[in-house]
């Protein structure tokens, strides 16, 4: 069962923000694309847990990406993204 990957305001201006900043801006698109998919398929086996099994972390170079997963939904929202070296 495939889940729907929602992106809040901010992590959408954070990301907005990576791609204007990027040498390569073709690299973020791509990294934003794959993370984002990968959560749509499999968002519990994505990335490493932080203050619970529900709330994780990504690193998708050259994206990190903080979301939380909302199971009774079949949600996953994305709260943070950032530029990683």
């Amino acid at each position: 069962m495939s889940y729907t990957v929602e992106w809040s305001e901010p992590a959408e201006n954070e990301l907005a923000t990576a791609w204007v900043a990027a040498s390569d801006r073709g690299a973020v698109a791509s990294a934003a694309h794959d993370i984002e998919h990968r959560l749509r398929l499999d968002p519990k086996n994505t990335g490493e847990s932080r203050s619970s099994h529900l709330s994780r972390v990504v690193l998708w170079s050259p994206l990190g990406a903080w979301f939380e997963i909302i199971e009774d939904d079949k949600k996953v929202r994305i709260l943070s993204v950032w530029s990683i070296p």
